[in-house]
């Protein structure tokens, strides 16, 4: 493994300016607190990176999961109780592994697989649109709409156009998002210094906590309440958060294996076991829960990655960094991530997906829809509450059953 630095080295240096803005920016489209991004960002680098035997995927949190994660820790309403939630998530997915359920996600059809990301694309949008306006939901928004904020949403803005033409030079070794992120503190600070009644307030900002010492540091880490264990509700999140982040991460892994030069196959069973040990670590710790994530994975194949130590050393630059640098970080613009975020649900609900899927046929795109319509009636027509969440698992659950009812008319 260590015959490849010369590759892993600069290619986790990559995987981490993509990683680093993008552990923030779940944590924020999370409700959940930053540092817990970047736990998990942590954990999935050097955790998962060191049990699994994929040697290009790269694992963190994921935006795919990011509005049931809302609305967990929504109903949940104790971000302790929540933990347990994803430490039983952690501990399902070593069991799926152990009795060899690394094939369970050939058995959902990809209509419905599309149609839970299309979903959490249109969530991350609505949840994003209040923050790059500088408010702090949609029932503010909708409230108070003549009273956005001028310079959250050109930060915004100027960090979307940021991204789109960086994407369009396609520099390898820098990604788009991290300049947008550097533009929007530079923009800022400038304002801080020449206009200072224009420049952001605090609650615009990241916020990360700084330690003065080692003991300090180790106290930001949450435990969780384990009373949760005897909570059905948390129970089930824990089991919602094991299915829905063992079929992204496989469908994850299956993607990244057909991108590996040398076609190296990753067991699926001991993938599961990776996933669940990071997850379990997570959960004890702090964490959101943890995926095979294909945007970090596909930067890692691209970046000349041979071994999974670039995977690894992007886990440790993400711990340095938060232990270096938290004042640096508390000085990116909240509108800065929710560009990151608002495209990123442009990609997973793209116009150009839905024209897809109707042109497949009325067999793939019903179960689409209808996944779609369930989790939205659910999780967002009433855009004005915090969701719940359980839209997700409904959603895919009416979505399956429809497909099947569609191939067994078909069959007979």
């Amino acid at each position: 493994m260590f015959s490849k630095l010369k590759n892993d080295l600069p290619a986790g240096l990559v995987v981490f300016l993509v990683a680093l803005p993008l552990c923030l920016g779940i944590a924020l489209a999370s409700g959940a607190p930053f540092f817990s991004g970047i736990i998990s960002g942590i954990v999935g680098g050097i955790i998962i990176g060191a049990f699994s035997n994929s040697q290009l995927s790269v694992s963190g949190p994921a935006a795919g999961l990011s509005a049931l994660v809302l609305g967990a820790i929504t109903a949940i309403g104790n971000f302790e109780l929540f933990l347990c939630a994803v430490l039983i998530a952690g501990i399902l997915q070593i069991l799926m592994g152990v009795f060899k359920l690394g094939a369970v996600a050939k058995y959902i059809p990809s209509s419905v697989i599309k149609g839970l990301l299309t979903s959490i694309g249109i969530i991350i949008i609505a949840k994003q649109l209040p923050v790059a306006l500088g408010f702090k939901n949609l029932k503010e928004m909708f409230g108070d709409f003549q009273n956005y904020n001028p310079i959250v949403l050109t930060i915004c803005l100027v960090s979307i156009a940021i991204i789109l033409l960086w994407d369009k030079v396609k520099v390898k070794f820098i990604p788009g998002a991290l300049i947008a992120v550097v533009i929007g503190v530079i923009i800022n600070e400038i304002l801080k210094v020449s206009f200072s009644n224009n420049a952001l307030e605090a609650k615009h900002l990241v916020l990360v906590p700084i330690a003065a010492t080692a003991n300090e540091f180790l106290g930001f880490f949450t435990t969780p309440n384990f009373s949760g264990f005897t909570n059905s509700s948390i129970i089930v999140y824990g089991f919602v958060f094991s299915i829905i982040a063992s079929v992204e991460t496989l469908l994850s892994i299956e993607a990244i294996d057909n991108l590996d030069p040398e076609k190296r196959k990753t067991n699926t069973n001991r993938e599961l076991i990776a996933q669940g040990i990071g997850n379990s670590v997570a959960g004890l710790i702090g964490g959101l829960p943890v995926t095979s994530v294909i945007v970090r994975s596909s930067a890692n194949v691209n970046s000349g990655a041979k071994t999974k130590l670039s995977t690894i050393f992007h886990g440790v630059l993400l711990l340095v960094c938060v232990i270096l640098i938290p004042a640096l970080l508390n000085k990116i613009p909240l509108s800065a991530l929710a560009a990151i975020l608002l495209l990123t649900g442009y990609k997973l609900a793209s116009p150009k997906l839905f024209k897809e899927m109707v042109a497949q046929g009325f067999n793939t795109y019903l179960p689409f829809f209808v996944t779609i319509f369930f989790i939205l009636a659910i999780d967002l027509f009433e855009v004005w509450k915090p969701i719940s969440g359980k839209g997700l698992l409904i959603g895919v659950i009416v979505g399956i059953i429809t497909a099947y009812m569609i191939k067994g008319k078909k069959a007979v």
